[in-house]
């Protein structure tokens, strides 16, 4: 069952963006029909917006502190409620005001794709001398709008356990991630919330406590749940444990392991076109198989069971750069909605970057895009080299005072040292962590190697939220310093642009990408999980274990795969030229040649006991 729409008049959506760059998004996009996503994660930011926007439109603003009873659930039902308020003032608005050059009402209908039906009606209504038909065609638009979802995002591996004020251990539903959940579960959104990086089961299961993640009679869910998902078999998984519990999932968000911004999850070289091409071919038998559970699990809890299946969309976001790009996945895949996420950092209007980040990025090569070993989760993080955030890093470590203070923890991990967990990236861990290395008389590289392994973790919980207070000009005590994530696309835009520029080039209408080549976005991703494979190979030299040979194998085998896979979709990419799909086979193969070049000279040094890696 594939669900046209739902309510979004948009075939895009712009997915969460660190903590704080899409902190309010919604705010700025969502009455033009736009969805965004956001963190819930930083609920220290989540209060400083709130009082900022508080301050904005005139609404009287309490403190929610840190010493408050549940602060975060709190913190984050205030301010969600608060995006839902100014969001539906704003629609409201705009809904009332006159179709006349710059009007916000012009300005949503401008911002459509050329597609769309509304679209249509508007330039018949445009094109209408009749006034009283103008008129009537005019209330008919009015009455069609629809404002664009303002979603949330919990990264599941942030779960944090929080302590009571004798530092006790609270009870698991006070951890980030429960805490998050029950914030927004609290507020008044209608909307969805996307869960990613995984499952957590503790979390998952606490979903069940809250009714408006249930459907209604007809199916309809005031909350729904989106998973964003690495392929079929996890969106499986993860469909039927919430089935179980008479949980509907209304979209899987299908995302690039490697071709994407923030952290990456790379698996295992399975590659973005086979997992679509999979989900094409398996989407109606997700559906039934999961709905036939769902609906048992209801009969269970004595709960209304839905008189239709309700609605799942397919979503693909990761590496999306042109218009041609995206109607492939909309067409080819019958994708629902695809996301555009690292573009939209030079995109000021709906995303908050500081002038000087802002300025990096534009300027960015690909030379300036890294994946980097920088975040304390121990997950590859892509990286923007000179970010303000890495530069103090360095000369605090040159200054011999490395680590960050940790202000906020939502990261605390290891427990090497303390029982209380510390983050890998705080001054405290790094100065036992490094006290321990002075100690083993190590010989030298080893000692640097070792050195270099430590004080490389950066405070992204903290930094990445700080060019959303700088941008807004929000007052702190000390110096802020940025982090930021784009993923490689941002290579090939180096242009600041309005929101309708972004959009204009999203639907095909302005192309603002730069001079520099750009290979198709199955092309890029296929080259970085290439290189992810060599660098990943290298460091099992010289003797791999057997767990890491079946590891490589699988990496390789789905390599080819899907070299196989593209050789034969690359030529039915008909909106494309003709070179075009010439110079992409040419990559692939390319592509194919480095990969065979690399297993024979690794190969060469192995024994003769591990023969696998080149099979096939």
């Amino acid at each position: 069952m594939r669900e046209e729409n739902m309510n979004n008049l948009h075939t895009f959506h712009i997915p969460v963006m660190g903590t704080g760059f899409s902190i309010d998004t919604p705010i700025k996009v969502a009455r033009y029909g736009i969805s965004s996503v956001i963190s819930l994660v930083d609920d220290t930011l989540i209060e400083e917006m709130r009082k900022f926007y508080c301050e904005q439109t005139g609404e009287p603003y309490t403190a929610i502190t840190k010493y408050d009873d549940d602060h975060r659930a709190k913190r984050i039902t205030a301010y969600l409620n608060l995006v839902d308020r100014i969001v539906k003032k704003q629609f409201a608005d705009l809904k009332a005001s006159p179709f006349e050059a710059h009007t916000e009402i012009t300005k949503y209908f401008e911002l459509l794709p050329d597609s769309s039906p509304l679209k249509a009606l508007y330039q018949d209504m445009l094109a209408q001398e009749d006034i009283s038909k103008k008129l009537q065609m005019q209330e008919q638009l009015r009455n069609s709008v629809e404002c664009g979802d303002i979603n949330v995002n919990i990264m599941t591996k942030l779960d944090r356990v929080n302590y009571a004020k004798d530092g006790t251990p609270l009870p698991s539903i006070y951890s980030d991630a429960l805490s998050a959940l029950r914030g927004y579960a609290g507020s008044t959104l209608q909307s969805a919330i996307v869960f990613s990086a995984g499952i957590n089961q503790r979390l998952y299961s606490y979903v069940e406590e809250f009714k408006d993640f249930y459907a209604d009679v007809t199916g309809a869910i005031k909350k729904k749940i989106i998973l964003k998902v690495s392929d079929f078999r996890s969106s499986m998984i993860q469909g039927k444990f919430f089935a179980k519990k008479g949980i509907w999932v209304s979209e899987y968000r299908v995302e690039s392991g490697l071709n994407c911004g923030g952290h990456v999850f790379p698996a295992a070289g399975q590659l973005m076109g086979p997992i679509l091409e999979e989900f094409k071919a398996k989407r109606e038998e997700l559906i039934s198989t999961i709905h036939a559970i769902y609906n048992d699990a209801l009969q269970l809890k004595n709960k209304v069971i839905p008189g239709q299946t309700p609605p799942v969309r397919l979503t693909a976001q990761g590496g999306i750069g042109t218009a041609n790009e995206d109607q492939f996945l909309r067409s080819h895949y019958q994708v629902d909605s695809t996301g555009w996420g690292t573009p939209f950092l030079l995109c000021p209007e709906p995303t908050n970057v500081d002038e000087p980040t802002l300025k990096k990025l534009a300027s960015a090569t690909e030379n300036d895009l890294y994946l980097s070993e920088v975040s304390p989760l121990g997950v590859p993080f892509n990286n923007l080299r000179g970010n303000e955030s890495d530069d103090e890093k360095n000369r605090k470590i040159e200054l011999g005072r490395p680590g960050s203070p940790c202000p906020k923890g939502h990261i605390v991990s290891n427990t090497e040292f303390t029982k209380e967990p510390l983050c890998t990236a705080s001054r405290l861990y790094q100065k036992l962590k490094l006290d321990q290395l002075a100690k083993l008389n190590l010989k030298l590289e080893d000692y640097k190697k070792q050195f270099e392994a430590v004080v490389r973790k950066a405070c992204i919980c903290n930094d990445l939220g700080e060019g959303a207070l700088i941008k807004n000009r929000i007052p702190k005590n000390g110096k802020r310093f940025s982090a930021v994530c784009p993923g490689p696309n941002l290579a090939y835009f180096s242009k600041i642009v309005t929101l309708k520029e972004m959009v204009d080039h999203i639907y095909g209408r302005l192309n603002i990408l730069n001079d520099a080549c750009r290979p198709n976005m199955f092309i890029k991703e296929l080259k970085l999980n290439i290189e992810f494979f060599i660098k990943d190979a290298k460091k099992s030299l010289p003797s791999p274990t057997p767990k890491q040979m079946v590891y490589l194998e699988e990496f390789r085998a789905n390599l080819l795969n899907g070299i196989s896979y593209y050789r034969d979709l690359f030529p039915k990419m008909l909106a494309e030229s003709e070179e075009y799909r010439g110079r992409t086979l040419n990559e692939l193969e390319n592509l194919r040649a480095e990969l065979d070049d690399f297993v024979k000279s690794y190969h060469a040094i192995l024994t003769s006991s591990q023969p696998q890696l080149i099979s096939a």
